[in-house]
């Protein structure tokens, strides 16, 4: 399976609503595909059987028969996300090898949190486990830019900028536009190397040479400091 190809989705949830907020969210993720959506487990075995899925986004609390016992009767089931009004069923669904456990009513932000672990889990990695700030210091983003989905490792980033409706990301190669917001940018990058200085800017510790209490220095640019932001950045900054 290619990198760049979307991973496939599957909404399994009896509530209406439930399921509209899911899609919502997976049309807003360049990497997702809906692949279909299902009102309960019966209808989404007969999904899981005719086509391929790579990611579910199950609700445990449903009629005939529940989330927590479906996914039991399931010998390959697809990477898994529970989506429920009830914490309760946490453990037993972490027990159940699951991906992530998500609280209605659900964030975008959250979701893309679980996005990002889904995402992880389905590459396979051969290689040796490298020691912890190795291993995030070699991880990557992908960003729809030019009709394709361009793979952005988060060490190259210095800096991103929102236009409004779209962010433009400044690497080390150069800048890429993408139609996303600051925010849905900001959920998807680690908060360990990167920190939003502005309404309008994040930027990448790493990256950063120079600060006052108003600007930034990344190379010959200078990033501004918003004043609601003012106080965590500056307090992020002086600890490094």
């Amino acid at each position: 399976m290619s990198e760049t190809t979307p991973i496939r989705c599957l909404i399994v949830d009896d509530e209406p609503p439930a399921r509209e907020i899911i899609r919502r969210y997976i049309e807003q993720v360049p990497t997702l595909q809906l692949a279909g959506e299902c009102a309960n487990a019966i209808q989404a075995l007969t999904a899981l059987q005719q086509q391929h899925i790579d990611l579910m986004f199950l609700d445990i609390r449903m009629p005939q028969l529940n989330g927590n016992d479906f996914l039991k009767t399931l010998k390959n089931p697809p990477k898994v996300i529970f989506t429920t009004a009830y914490s309760e069923y946490a453990l037993e669904g972490y027990e159940l090898d699951i991906v992530d456990y998500l609280m209605k009513p659900v964030t975008f932000e959250r979701f893309l949190k679980a996005i990002n672990k889904a995402f992880e889990l389905r590459l396979p990695r051969t290689e040796l486990p490298a020691p912890a700030d190795e291993t995030r210091s070699a991880s990557f983003v992908y960003f729809r830019a030019d009709r394709k989905m361009i793979k952005v490792m988060l060490a190259d980033i210095l800096y991103i900028e929102s236009m409004k409706d779209y962010v433009k990301v400044f690497t080390v190669s150069g800048p890429l536009i993408t139609k996303q917001s600051i925010s849905s940018v900001e959920a998807m990058l680690p908060e360990q190397e990167f920190i939003r200085t502005h309404r309008s800017f994040i930027v990448n510790h790493q990256k950063i040479k120079s600060y006052t209490s108003e600007l930034i220095g990344i190379g010959d640019t200078e990033v501004p400091i918003g004043k609601l932001f003012r106080s965590t950045v500056l307090k992020v900054l002086g600890k490094g």
